[in-house]
Order: C-alpha cells, then sequence, then structure tokens
C-alpha cells in the first residue's frame, strides 16, 4: 500500500558511518528515507530512529537484480522518488601486484555496478519528479595512489560516470553531482589508526595525529559533513549545480 509522502530518498550503505549521516540528515529535512544495506539489523534500527516515515531494505547491491528490487519497493510504498544518493561500497587498500581479477571484480561490482543500476532503474521516477543523484565516490578517483590502485580506480569511473549522466539529466530535468570525502573519522578510518598505532607502539590518540599529518590536514573530518554538503546538492540552494565533484577532504586534495 502506498504511503503518502512529500519527498523520498533512497541512500545506500545507510547501516552506519557517512550513509547514516546522510540518512539522518535527509530524514531531517522532511525526507522519507529508502535506507538500503547488507545489515538488517543496522538498518531497523536506523530507521526506527528517524523522524519520517522510513523503509529499510537490506539488500546486497552487487546483485544484478538488487538495483529493481530497491526501486520497485520504494515505489511501492511511497508512490515516487526525489533523491537518490549512491553511498554503499568499500574497496581494499594494498599493494598492486598482490591483488588479482577477483579482488578487482569485487571492488567494481557494488561500488560501481551498483550505483549504474541504481541510477538506471531510478532515472524514470527521478525524470517524473525532477529529482537529484549524488554519488559518493572518494578523492583517489582525482589522485592516483600506488596503495590505492582498485579504490582510485572505481572512484574515478564513478566520478566520470557522474559527469555522463549530468549530461543526460541537462535533458531530463534530474540534477547530477558527486561528493569525495576524504580524513573522514569513519570505520575503516578507526582501522588505519589501530593498524599504524600498532606497528609504531603508539597510543590512538597519538597514531591518529601522525595520520592526519600524513595527509597534511589539520583534523578528521565527520560524517555529519559530509551529509551536510549532500543536503546542499540535493536542495534548491544548489540548483545550477549540474556534474560538479565537490572534495570534502579537509584540503587535502591539492591539486586542480
Amino acid at each position: 500500500m502506498t504511503e503518502p509522502v512529500t519527498a523520498v530518498a533512497i541512500v545506500t550503505g545507510a547501516s552506519r558511518g557517512i550513509g547514516k549521516a546522510i540518512a539522518t540528515r535527509l530524514a531531517g529535512d522532511g525526507y522519507s528515507v529508502v535506507a538500503v544495506a547488507r545489515s538488517e539489523a543496522a538498518l531497523q534500527a536506523l530507521v526506527a530512529s528517524l523522524p519520517m516515515p522510513s523503509l529499510a531494505l537490506p539488500l546486497d547491491l552487487a546483485g544484478p537484480d538488487a538495483a529493481r528490487q530497491v526501486v520497485e519497493a520504494a515505489r511501492q510504498r511511497f508512490g515516487r522518488i526525489d533523491v537518490l544518493v549512491n553511498n554503499a561500497g568499500a574497496t581494499p587498500r594494498g599493494e598492486f601486484l598482490a591483488f588479482g581479477d577477483d579482488d578487482w571484480q569485487r571492488g567494481f561490482a557494488l561500488k560501481f555496478f551498483g550505483a549504474t543500476r541504481l541510477c538506471r532503474a531510478a532515472w524514470p521516477a527521478l525524470v517524473e519528479s525532477g529529482g537529484r543523484i549524488v554519488n559518493i565516490a572518494g578523492i583517489g578517483g582525482r589522485t592516483g595512489s600506488a596503495e590505492f590502485t582498485i579504490g582510485g580506480s572505481v572512484n574515478a569511473a564513478l566520478l566520470n560516470l557522474t559527469k555522463a549522466l549530468a549530461d543526460r539529466g541537462i535533458r531530463d530535468g534530474v540534477r547530477v553531482n558527486a561528493v569525495n570525502p576524504s580524513s573522514i573519522a569513519t570505520e575503516r578510518t578507526r582501522v588505519r589508526i589501530e593498524a599504524l598505532a600498532a606497528e609504531r607502539g603508539i597510543t590512538a590518540d597519538e597514531a591518529a595525529g601522525e595520520l592526519a599529518r600524513q595527509l597534511r590536514v589539520a583534523r578528521f573530518g565527520t560524517p555529519e559533513e559530509v551529509a551536510q554538503v549532500v543536503a546542499f546538492l540535493v536542495s534548491d540552494a544548489a540548483s545550477y549545480m549540474q556534474g560538479a565533484i565537490v572534495d570534502v577532504d579537509g584540503g587535502q586534495t591539492r591539486t586542480l
């Protein structure tokens, strides 16, 4: 049964970190959220905490039919889709020669192909609503690194997809932009800090400070700071932004 609402946002990778912060912020702005991730318990807890009627969809977006299921569930429950935030997908760091074909295929399967399928499946509904897409990529797509070959390649592909869909969106009335986070205090960052602390025999706080200095940033950002940028990009205040790539990285990216 369709539940009447004024605006609906699909947020993937919503069970924790940046995705959870985005879902929480958009719900606070009046969106009913379709929260997608693999962890059912975490999604249910998130949806229960949101102020707007929302839906938890525990799915693995790497599956070829998952995008269709998300869009059908959103339209069946709420009757519309206004925003799609593609945030799902983590890619491994490590030595290039240590990765085989399976690692590369897994790296692209969720973050790139999952996002591509969702954009394709949701596009007709977004055309109807004059909707918005925000792809969460990462600064590795702009600046190559020997330790982040898979992630950098995936992010670069996602940024190119953003530009291509923004070109299509001019004709169809869909705004498409991207956000490049980095130096954000997520669970992945904490793992890097803990590994550095163990390697150097120092405390986690000392390791966090050292890693920030290595990245040449004043501090780590928060998931909520990324969510604020996403909320701006999907708002009317960003109505003339199309195909924009916004770095939210504390100044880590120093290239043009």
